[in-house]
């Protein structure tokens, strides 16, 4: 097969920023992807109704000339979130979903969630009206290796939590590890899981042998193989349950290479390019569609979009080192194999 067209694909998990940052990386998103699920974690975090439409205003003027991607917007889940707030942001179509940040979890997530029986009236309400909640999955406790958070907080807190709140949908968002996928796989039809373009090609390894590589530091940081080979099993497999959310992170070069280092990898570039070779290597180009296009609209309960991609095979394809940005220089991913897809 030299030649691939597709629906085109939507990202279930991004990162845009604000400001200069915004508009240098939007139209690396824009260029091939339909929607987005836009991720509030701003400083200071898109918490209201008002805070999610000033955003989205933002990302609308920073859009391309005649671009029609459309951002799809979260509020930040905090102990104080106003539950009349955020039934009428969703009410009205302003936002998707809700997201969830254990405090202190990632990037800019200070304000999150530290006592869980505080939200419990806003998650009830979210499963009342069918409101996705995302959820960065790690526990935090300084106790538990930072390799196990993940399956930790499945067994400490998700499934309790899921337990005690039935009907609340769940997004599992970048899942890492073999827990995660088996999990996210056995759930019900009101569980799914996004997974990354670079968990799909880099495990621990990529990150400390040979010297610290600040990027391809992200977190959920990568794990050991036999949970980057789960990942792309589950990804491959056209099950349904696992959709897309790349997770694409800009930092500065100057901010990934601090002594206390950004995390985040920046794919929005080459993320079609890499789906497209990961999933011929693993013989399941015909399930790329599902990954990227369909089943992420399937679970938010939207059509998918309207319009197409091609991608085309040939020569490898070359993408910039870095994008400029007023702040300075962003990396671009590098998945370490050449890459013969492009989107045409």
């Amino acid at each position: 097969m030299t030649s691939l067209t597709i629906t085109r694909p939507d990202d279930w998990h991004l990162h845009l920023r604000d400001g200069d940052m915004l508009k240098a990386v939007l139209p690396e998103t824009a260029r091939h992807f339909g929607r987005a699920i836009i991720m509030p974690n701003l400083v200071p975090p898109v918490v209201t109704a008002r805070d999610a439409a000033e955003y989205r205003d933002r990302i609308m003027a920073a859009k391309p000339d005649n671009s029609k991607f459309q951002p799809l917007m979260t509020l930040y889940l905090t102990e104080e979130t106003d539950v009349r707030d955020l039934r009428a942001a969703a009410e009205i179509g302003l936002i998707h979903a809700v997201k969830l940040y254990p405090a202190g979890a990632t990037t800019n997530s200070a304000s999150g969630v530290k006592d869980f029986t505080k939200v419990k009236r806003v998650l009830e309400n979210m499963a009342q009206i069918g409101l996705p909640l995302c959820v960065h999955g790690e526990v935090t406790d300084p106790d538990v290796d930072i390799f196990d958070r993940e399956a930790v907080f499945i067994d400490t807190i998700l499934d309790p939590l899921r337990r005690d709140i039935p009907g609340l949908r769940v997004v599992m968002e970048h899942i890492t590890t073999k827990q995660g996928a088996d999990y996210a796989r056995e759930g019900g039809d009101d569980l799914a899981a996004t997974i990354t373009t670079h968990h799909l090609v880099i495990n621990r390894n990529h990150i400390l042998a040979g010297g610290i590589k600040p990027h391809y530091y992200c977190l959920p940081v990568a794990k050991r193989e036999e949970h980057r080979l789960a990942l792309r099993a589950a990804a491959t497999s056209g099950d349904p349950s696992f959709f897309l959310g790349t997770d694409s992170a800009p930092h500065t070069d100057a901010n990934k290479l601090l002594p206390c280092g950004c995390a985040g990898c920046f794919t929005a570039t080459n993320t079609m390019s890499i789906l497209a070779e990961v999933f011929e290597q693993d013989d399941a180009l015909d399930k790329l569609e599902g990954f990227a296009s369909l089943n992420g609209p399937k679970f938010y309960r939207m059509e998918p979009n309207a319009d197409t991609i091609t991608l085309t095979k040939g020569n490898p394809v070359t993408y910039p080192d870095h994008i400029a940005t007023d702040q300075g220089p962003v990396t671009v991913f590098d998945p370490q194999m050449p890459l013969h897809w492009r989107v045409t």
